[in-house]
């Protein structure tokens, strides 16, 4: 995962400022394929930069921060749903008609938190203690999915304070490393 500014991210990959899973740097390859992604108002069309490690010569696909892995969706509008769902106790058709999505698409995103809201959670919170080793517990808020919503808030709250402002979702994409609901054989990073 990179941050969104493509200039960005292609100076520090001509830079020599990224690097693979192994250490390696990484290198500029071509590009991934053009994808269409929704946001609420709007289609949003982007070619994500590939990269290959001097290394390992792993290829990888350098996701901006505001997409999550293998959903078509923003993560914003993603992550407004559930916090409409869990935080403010929204109706599935009310959350699916908020996002501009079908109810089923809006239902398989709140089925997959609520399978990891227990990992989501205690990574959220481990990652909140690492930015802050001050913070008291993190309060629980009377179900899995509030409570691993609240760490997701805690955390970005301690981020801010020590990295300085970004996007809430923009944050959460990158932490999870764009895994936040993918299948559950798909391990959520610890905390760098």
């Amino acid at each position: 995962m990179v941050e969104p500014d493509q200039n960005a991210v292609e100076a520090a990959l001509v830079g020599g400022r990224l690097a693979c899973d192994c250490g390696g740097e990484l290198r500029p390859w071509a590009h991934a394929r053009w994808r269409t992604l929704r946001n609420v108002t709007e289609l949003v069309r982007l070619r994500p930069r590939r990269a290959r490690c001097a290394s390992c010569l792993a290829t990888h696909v350098l996701l901006p921060t505001t997409l999550l892995l293998r959903r078509r969706d923003l993560a914003a509008v993603i992550g407004e749903a559930l916090s409409s769902r869990h935080l403010d106790g929204a109706s599935l058709a009310t959350v699916a008609k908020s996002a501009g999505v079908l109810p089923d698409t809006a239902r398989g995103w709140l089925r997959r938190f609520a399978e990891r809201a227990d990992d989501i959670r205690a990574t959220f919170a481990a990652l909140a203690h690492r930015y802050d080793p001050q913070l008291p517990p993190i309060e629980a808020r009377g179900s899995p999915c509030a409570d691993a919503l609240e760490a997701i808030g805690v955390a970005a709250a301690a981020a801010v304070r020590l990295l300085g402002p970004s996007p809430l979702w923009d944050f959460v994409a990158g932490a999870s490393g764009g895994r936040l609901l993918t299948n559950t054989i798909c391990p959520l990073p610890g905390p760098a």
